[in-house]
């Protein structure tokens, strides 16, 4: 009973009461009736409520919201239905998918009554009939998905789900308004199994990757084995680069030939550099000058740097 039926009714019987208490009993029970009648004739229904009504066992209509009265003993409220939006967990537990996968499926489902005389009149129990639709929608779906769409192409089954339960709930003045796949729960035998092909994959792909680098670099060690062999000046230059950032270390002992040492002096890479400009083709390449008794500058680097016979 709604809070202005109960005012009303409370009002009515204190008159009534009042009148009797001072003698005026006719109008006394006249006031008790009214009161009788408003507390079965006056409805309230509030903004998101529909009561559907039967006369004499007949629909007599769909009332609401606000306020409205029936016929008492005659008319009868056999509904009053809720049109908010409503949530229902369901799930499926062990359900096999096509590829013969065990899984346990929790979802939820968002729905609305947008037609009451249906959801009164069309099913006994609309609220109980989602909840089974719902769990029969979501059995079928995963029988009819592989493993790997129902991991990987969630809003897909998510949309199937909600269009096969809306087509069933259909004639029951429902709709829904969506469905969304919370946990898809796989054997722990099978979790680790596709952890050690993901990680399979990742290795694959790393192995590419750095054989795709070493390639790379290959090709690189290629073009400067090519500069070199055209130019061989450039080639010492690069080794004295190297020998010097080798001693940058203090204490650092290197023991380098007295031919590599006078094959690096600069007189000598001049002279390679003029014979790349004056190749002798019919003779042969000048020969290389040794001058052992001369003091080359890499032996006064900052580390000590000792030469050995070759």
């Amino acid at each position: 009973m709604n809070p202005i039926t109960v005012f009303l009714t409370a009002a009515c019987v204190a008159i009534g009461a009042a009148l009797g208490a001072i003698g005026y009993l006719v109008p006394g029970i006249a006031f008790v009736l009214v009161a009788i009648v408003i507390a079965s004739a006056l409805k309230m229904a509030n903004t998101w409520q529909k009561f559907v009504i039967l006369r004499a066992g007949k629909l007599r209509g769909v009332k609401g919201p606000g306020l409205f009265l029936i016929i008492p003993v005659i008319d009868n409220v056999v509904a009053v239905i809720d049109e908010r939006i409503q949530t229902a967990a369901f799930g499926a537990e062990a359900a096999l998918t096509k590829d013969t996968v065990p899984v346990n499926v929790d979802a939820i489902i968002f729905w609305f009554v947008h037609d009451s005389q249906k959801a009164a009149l069309n099913i006994t129990s609309y609220r109980e009939a989602i909840d089974r639709v719902a769990q029969t929608s979501l059995r079928e779906m995963i029988g009819s998905s592989m493993l790997s769409a129902l991991l990987s192409e969630r809003s897909a089954a998510d949309e199937l789900l909600r269009v096969e339960i809306a087509r069933k709930t259909a004639d029951w003045g429902i709709s829904v308004k969506s469905v969304e796949i919370r946990d898809v729960a796989i054997p722990e035998a099978l979790q680790d199994a596709m952890s050690r092909q993901a990680q399979a994959e990742r290795e694959k792909e790393a192995r590419v990757i750095l054989g795709s680098a070493e390639a790379a670099i290959a090709g690189k060690f290629v073009e400067a084995a090519k500069t070199y062999a055209d130019h061989p000046a450039a080639l010492q230059l690069r080794a004295m680069n190297i020998i010097y950032e080798t001693t940058k270390e203090r204490g650092a002992t290197i023991l380098i030939p007295t031919s590599m040492v006078d094959s690096m002096n600069p007189v000598v890479a001049l002279a390679l550099a003029g014979e790349q400009s004056a190749p002798q083709k019919e003779n042969g390449p000048l020969p290389l000058p040794i001058r052992p008794q001369q003091q080359n500058p890499i032996s006064s680097m900052a580390t000590s740097t000792k030469t050995i016979p070759s």
